[in-house]
């Protein structure tokens, strides 16, 4: 499916730069085939006594400036197109619903209660189904990893955790509490979030780690940079905790950035810890260090991991073994090695994905 439609899109692409191309330089050769038609009837009709040369000269202006917009229109032409295609999504952001007020509702209070999916369908697109009938119940404290192919939906099943996206279907609990009845502030400032893509802003390094809690003291900060093993390279930073980054963090490696984040989860100290993806920027020997740290972050905590790595996946509590959108398989990892499906097929070579 997706090489027939990369195809596809490769075909288009090429037929119009092609096309695109030849709009400016054709108008252009019509005006100038006019402006020699102008000069050369105009002569004739001169030297047989019928126009005078100023009225030549004239004609031969008026066709220039006629052409001249036509031919600035069409150099132009491309960037009309992408920003029509441009106005057209902003205006589909606009018509998006905002989301329903939800001032009347609860606050979620957390009572070391677990996480429930129940029966939960769910899809981006209407026309194409993506989680069908989901059921997982996840007990408090318990390390839940989830894996499978891109496209299965693990990272679905945070963002419907996390209330980002209503469900078509079903309910999801947690402490006994359906998340669409509670306010959605109470909700999500009971998870940290280590992501793949790591976000960091324009600041000093201690307000990007200081940012995971309000009101953070200078030692909470250290501790976590410390549990997160970014100290160290904090240190030989020109300011240290105040050197400041670049936007994005562009003045920082891509693991650096990354260890940032990872001390801003530690800071905010949350009741439910995702880890998307986390360790993937780190070289080995500092996932070693980060995976120790972890550990230690999620003891008693519900913890919810997104991973390829069965470096990562290996310890947790109960494994999800996903595929579009369904669990196939379901277990700790040494079960689900014995039943040699999916997940053995697949964790061979060290990855399941």
């Amino acid at each position: 499916m997706f090489k027939e439609i990369n195809s596809r899109l490769y075909d288009c692409g090429q037929k119009v730069q092609f096309y695109s191309s030849l709009v400016n330089p054709t108008t252009r050769y019509i005006n100038n085939l006019a402006y020699i038609s102008v000069g050369v009837l105009g002569g004739l009709a001169a030297l047989n006594g019928n126009l005078s040369v100023g009225i030549i000269s004239s004609f031969l202006i008026y066709a220039t400036q006629f052409a001249r917009p036509i031919n600035d229109m069409t150099s132009i032409l491309t960037q009309l197109q992408s920003a029509q295609a441009a106005a057209a999504r902003i205006f589909a952001l606009n018509d998006i619903k905002s989301e329903e007020s939800d001032a009347n509702r609860p606050d979620l209070k957390p009572r070391d209660g677990g996480v429930e999916f129940k029966d939960v369908d769910f899809s981006y697109n209407k026309d194409g189904e993506l989680i069908k009938n989901l059921n997982i119940s996840v007990k408090p404290g318990q390390r839940v990893a989830i894996v499978g192919p891109t496209g299965a939906g693990k990272t679905t099943i945070v963002n419907l955790l996390m209330n980002f996206y209503d469900t078509d279907k079903g309910k999801i609990f947690i402490d006994g509490q359906a998340i669409d009845s509670v306010t959605r502030d109470s909700l999500r400032r009971n998870f940290g979030m280590v992501l793949q893509d790591t976000w960091l802003f324009s600041g000093t390094v201690r307000e990007n780690i200081a940012y995971g809690k309000e009101g953070a003291t200078d030692e909470e900060i250290t501790k976590a940079a410390i549990a997160a093993s970014a100290h160290g390279f904090i240190k030989h930073l020109p300011d240290g905790y105040d050197t400041m980054i670049t936007e994005d963090g562009g003045n920082l490696s891509g693991g650096q950035k990354q260890l940032l984040t990872i001390a801003r989860a530690m800071l905010s100290d949350p009741d439910i810890l995702i880890l998307d993806e986390a360790t993937s920027n780190v070289d080995t020997m500092t996932e070693q260090r980060i995976q120790k740290a972890f550990l230690k972050m999620m003891e008693g905590r519900m913890s919810f991991i997104i991973a390829h790595r069965l470096s990562t996946i290996r310890e947790s509590d109960l494994i999800l073994v996903m595929d579009k959108g369904r669990i196939i398989e379901q277990g700790t990892h040494e079960e689900l090695l014995k039943r040699g499906g999916f997940y053995y097929k697949r964790g061979e070579g060290g990855c399941v994905v």
